[in-house]
């Protein structure tokens, strides 16, 4: 019998909703209260994640951000700051233990990235898994992908760029040396691309989802059964909104 995960299509939120989602679902999860859960989501207003271990005044224009009304959050998960715009983000909360995630943590990274190839695919775009957190078609990255594994779960999101702006995304990310800001721009669209691109057209992201949602049933063999955020979640996403997404100490932790 096909096993179910649940699956929640949340819509465009704040950057401090969508990571205390996640936490929350993490929580959820780790006490077995849900079942594996893949969300799909998007940032309203556009967003700058930064990982974990950065700081957000070094990797963030922060008074242009506020200029241009874009959040700033820090995730729980690693990795490099991220401008969130034209994308599908999605996460995928599992217990380490679950049959169909490898313990390597390289190997749990390509798992789920395969999940994301098999939704590109859907959509007529070949990519490949590029170690350790990237996807590429035609040598240009696509998806951005970030894991921590706490209270044994795996907690793995990414973005799956539906287009970019680099001029605007260079507006807000610090650049380390503004003299050779242009050679940065010129290289980064040369090594990103996304999917209006490739495919030449504008692409919804119900279509997207779709075929997204597709892909992670095809590569775990399970049915994603639409579900809904349950109360303990609803609670436990305020509370860490309050406590640490939507907080100065948080964010400017180092």
């Amino acid at each position: 019998m096909t096993e179910e995960w649940r699956f929640l299509k949340t819509g465009a939120k704040s950057a401090t909703y969508n990571m205390a989602l996640d936490r929350a679902v993490l929580d959820a999860c780790s006490i077995k209260r849900v079942p594996p859960t893949v969300r799909f989501y998007e940032w309203m207003p556009s967003a700058i994640s930064i990982g974990y271990f950065q700081s957000l005044s070094e990797e963030v224009n922060l008074e242009k951000c506020r200029e241009m009304d874009i959040d700033c959050v820090r995730r729980i998960t690693g990795g490099g700051a991220v401008f969130h715009e034209k994308e599908l983000t999605y996460s995928i909360v599992i217990q380490e233990e679950h049959p169909e995630m490898p313990k390597n943590i390289m190997k749990s990274y390509g798992r789920i990235c395969g999940a994301v190839m098999k939704g590109l695919k859907n959509v007529g775009i070949n990519s490949e898994y590029k170690p350790i957190n990237d996807i590429i078609s035609n040598n240009r990255k696509i998806s951005g992908n970030a894991q921590t594994r706490k209270k044994q779960i795996v907690l793995q999101h990414g973005t799956v760029l539906m287009d970019v702006d680099v001029e605007k995304m260079f507006d807000v990310l610090r650049v380390p040396d503004e003299k050779i800001r242009d050679k940065m721009i010129s290289s980064v669209k040369e090594r990103v691309t996304s999917i209006n691109h490739i495919l030449g057209n504008h692409i919804s992201f119900d279509e997207l989802s779709d075929a997204m949602k597709k892909g992670f049933e095809e590569e775990f063999d399970i049915k994603l059964i639409d579900g809904k955020i349950s109360a303990f979640e609803k609670g436990l996403t305020s509370k860490y909104e309050f406590e640490c997404f939507g907080n100065r100490d948080w964010n400017h932790k180092r």
